[in-house]
């Protein structure tokens, strides 16, 4: 890449990095570039964290409900001792409510620098990958524009031959009509009008003539500003 790893890596660091497989427009990007089986797995490793970590909030959450239904009937069935062994089995569940919870709350601790440290890696990659792309693309850029203007020269070149072989024509034919006449010019099926084709590249020849004087207008303007 034209910029070192270690720029690129304080460029991306500096910066909060949206989760990318959440994001529609880095999914766009892959349209338009082929996704590498690296990529892939990654993407894949990444979404199972999201899962788990969502799985494991919700989890807690119903956990925690489910500890304060609990206690609740702990604490109601306090003064009626028909309701010991409900009591408990109430305290039984509440300890492994603590023990899921405390298991969930470690895993969670960890979950948000394993996602972090995927998605950035992602990152990298992506715009490693864009680089190439747009590089690549520029050079194809750069051939066709080249061959535009190549095509263009050598297009201007043969309107130019095109208009002098049309007068040279207009010119013959008229030589022909004065010498020979209509009737044996007509013998031959040369249909041609003289006074029409010289007509319009007259005219085409003004109108190249009024481009071209608006053109050299324009460059004596621009070097008398310099």
């Amino acid at each position: 890449m034209g910029k070192s790893v270690d720029a690129l890596n304080a460029a991306i660091n500096s910066k909060k990095i949206p989760i990318v497989t959440l994001d529609n427009k880095w999914h766009k990007l892959w349209t338009m570039i082929d996704k590498t089986p690296e990529v892939e797995k990654l993407e894949n490793s990444l979404n199972e964290l999201l899962k788990r970590q969502g799985k494991l909030n919700t989890e807690s959450k119903e956990l925690k409900k489910l500890k304060m239904k609990l206690m609740d009937e702990i604490v109601s069935c306090m003064d009626d001792e028909s309701k010991d062994k409900k009591s408990e089995e109430n305290k039984r569940l509440i300890e492994e409510c603590n023990e899921k919870l405390a298991a969930n709350d470690e895993e969670l601790l960890d979950l948000p620098k394993d996602i972090e440290d995927i998605n950035r890696k992602i990152m990298y990659i992506t715009v490693d990958m864009c680089y190439d792309a747009l590089h690549e693309n520029e050079k194809d850029i750069d051939e066709l524009a080249a061959w535009v203007d190549s095509i263009r020269i050598e297009l201007k070149k043969n309107v130019v031959r095109k208009q002098e072989m049309e007068i040279h024509n207009a010119i013959m034919y008229s030589y022909m009509h004065d010498i020979f006449g209509p009737d044996v010019i007509d013998l031959f099926d040369m249909k041609y009008d003289p006074t029409e084709k010289m007509i319009k590249l007259k005219a085409i020849r003004e109108e190249q003539k009024k481009q071209k004087e608006k053109e050299t207008e324009k460059e004596d303007n621009s070097e008398s500003k310099k």
